[in-house]
């Protein structure tokens, strides 16, 4: 059996999605669940993933396998994003300047407001009759 080579695992989450990413030295392949990236995110996404690498020029140094689980398309790119962004960070300590910068190793807090009683959603309320 052969060796497993250095490899960086972080958790990123965003929503209610949550992606663990591992890093290892490579040709920039990116494996989501067992399937290339191409086929699970669609074209706007895939700009969201790969962004931490571009910032730190590391495109092709890395193969990335990342394990996603809840939420939606645009959760799911973010969070990956953001385990991209603090796996980097293992990596090496002075790509953390850029990174912040540019927002990706902030946690989104923003979640979805939960359904009140009385109401229709959150804030929506059911519509009122005079007569």
């Amino acid at each position: 059996m052969a060796a497993i080579k250095e490899q960086f695992i972080a958790t990123g989450r965003r929503k209610t999605s949550v992606a663990r990413v591992i890093l290892r030295p490579g040709k920039g392949n990116f494996t989501v669940n067992g399937l290339p990236i191409e086929k699970f995110f669609p074209d706007q996404k895939l700009s969201v993933v790969k962004s931490p690498l571009e910032i730190v020029s590391a495109l092709g140094k890395y193969d990335v396998l990342a394990n996603l689980t809840g939420g939606g398309v645009t959760g799911q790119a973010e969070a990956m994003r953001h385990g991209i962004a603090r796996a980097l960070t293992k990596i090496d300590a002075e790509l953390r300047g850029p990174l912040k910068a540019a927002g990706f190793l902030t946690r989104d807090p923003r979640m979805v407001e939960r359904k009140k009683y009385g109401r229709k959603k959150a804030r929506r309320r059911f519509q009122f009759s005079k007569r």
